[in-house]
């Protein structure tokens, strides 16, 4: 990536469909990607994650378990118990942020494992939204040994560390086929 053109680009590793390659100028970075690979059709809950050029929109960070990373997004404090991201396409706050108590399906955005210590939000399905498009598509901290997400792109967090700095809003994530 140069600091010109924004981007960071995603595509699948050879020989698998669930590991990818992230590439951001000289940094070459394993990561994970969805469950059933990527896709041009993506819907709700299918584990794909979706092949699109998305802007970075902005970054949560769970304080107390990694060190902030030094993103130029704009980045909040996750709170346990608080911060929520609504998944149920019928609720007008489908694929938004959402504050406990919250009475329709929500993920927590302080998971007891370390997925969300850092987490960007990529801009699927938020500025043109529609229903059954697709939740909560993350760039975030992956699980040891880079075992599929439910469609996100995840990168390990000494990783996600060196890749913070080109974290910008002008940047682009571009997941290939």
């Amino acid at each position: 990536m140069t600091r010109k053109n924004g981007v960071i680009a995603v595509r699948r590793a050879p020989g698998s469909g669930t590991r990818g390659i992230l590439a951001a100028g000289s940094l070459r970075i394993p990561c994970a990607l969805g469950r059933t690979g990527t896709t041009i059709f993506k819907r709700e809950g299918d584990g794909a994650t979706p092949v699109a050029s998305m802007a970075l929109l902005s970054a949560w960070h769970r304080p107390g378990r990694m060190a902030r990373p030094a993103a130029r997004l704009p980045i909040r404090r996750t709170r346990p118990g608080v911060d929520l991201w609504c998944d149920a396409p019928s609720h007008p706050a489908y694929n938004r942020y959402v504050r406990a108590p919250f009475s329709a399906s929500a993920e927590s955005l302080a998971r007891a494992d370390r997925l969300y210590d850092f987490v960007v939000v990529l801009d699927w399905n938020i500025s043109a939204r529609a229903r059954h498009r697709g939740s909560a598509i993350f760039l975030h901290i992956a699980r040891e040994g880079f075992p599929p997400t439910e469609g996100c792109i995840a990168v390990a967090p000494r990783d996600m560390l060196r890749l913070a700095p080109l974290l910008a809003p002008r940047t682009r994530l571009v997941v290939r086929r």
